[in-house]
């Protein structure tokens, strides 16, 4: 047997997340779907995490070990045989203690944002109709996140892991030209069930005047969860990037719809000045 680390994207909206979920369909039982009868052989695979139902990945690894090396194109077969909104972009031969999910040193999120309604961005950004939002404020609770490491006050169910410690090496906000779109962007060591889309509401909160900055911290600080948890919607929410100690894969492909052309100076991040 021969251990493969594959790269892939997956558009979520179809999908009741990466894992197998009972009467529904997952990301994960349509690739095993697909390789089993591309291969001919019975294929199980593991993927570097779960994501939510509806959630994107422009980035995600998986592993799989095959039994023999095959006489044609594996990747150009198995994109035939995909549906249009699960993509493979490589297949790398890996140690075979190698591990997609527990080996991940590294995740980043990006979780996108329009006010204004538009066809083009729909289930590839999440809509939010407010035209007012305090960006300053919000901009001020994202440049606290790296300085936590407990985020029990804003996980879905903190009581069903060990810890609930995640390393918070950076965070980010930013806004384009016209101010009609937002891009927060979170890299840690790992994630808690629903933290991002938790601390997306939340900051959508914050930039409403529901919620004030100094109480957003005070969760932080004293592990107590707001009243009110509910997270934002699923098709914001993209897992970006995966790093793992011996592998650090580009990015084969972009946010579709959500960026424009200028892509270099399209977003910026917004000033507290």
């Amino acid at each position: 047997m021969e251990r493969y680390f594959f790269h892939i994207a997956f558009k979520g909206i179809n999908y009741r997340g990466w894992q197998y979920q009972p009467l529904a369909i997952s990301v994960q039982e349509t690739i095993e779907a697909v390789m089993s009868k591309v291969l001919k052989e019975r294929i199980k695979i593991n993927g570097c995490g779960r994501t939510d139902a509806q959630v994107h990945a422009s980035q995600y690894i998986f592993h799989a070990d095959l039994s023999k090396e095959y006489d044609f194109d594996v990747l150009f077969r198995l994109n035939h045989a995909l549906p249009h909104d699960i993509a493979f972009f490589e297949m790398l031969p890996v140690l075979a203690q190698s591990h997609a999910r527990f080996d991940a040193a590294q995740r980043t999120y990006d979780y996108f944002i329009h006010t204004r309604k538009d066809p083009f961005l729909h289930g590839v950004s999440a809509l939010y109709s407010d035209q007012a939002l305090d960006l300053k404020s919000m901009q001020r609770a994202v440049s606290l996140l790296s300085k936590y490491d407990d985020y029990y006050a804003y996980c879905k169910s903190p009581n069903s892991f060990e810890h609930t410690i995640c390393r918070v090496s950076s965070a980010y906000l930013w806004t384009n030209k016209v101010g009609d779109r937002l891009r927060f962007q979170i890299t840690a060591n790992r994630f808690l069930t629903g933290m991002i889309r938790i601390i997306v509401g939340r900051l959508l909160d914050i930039g409403r005047g529901i919620m004030s900055v100094d109480a957003f911290e005070e969760h932080l600080k004293n592990l107590v969860t707001p009243n009110d948890i509910t997270p934002a919607y699923p098709q914001g929410l993209y897992l970006s990037k995966i790093v793992y100690p011996y592998l650090d894969l580009a990015q084969q492909t972009d946010f579709a719809a959500v960026f424009q052309y200028e892509k270099e100076d399209y977003w910026e991040e917004i000033s507290l000045k």
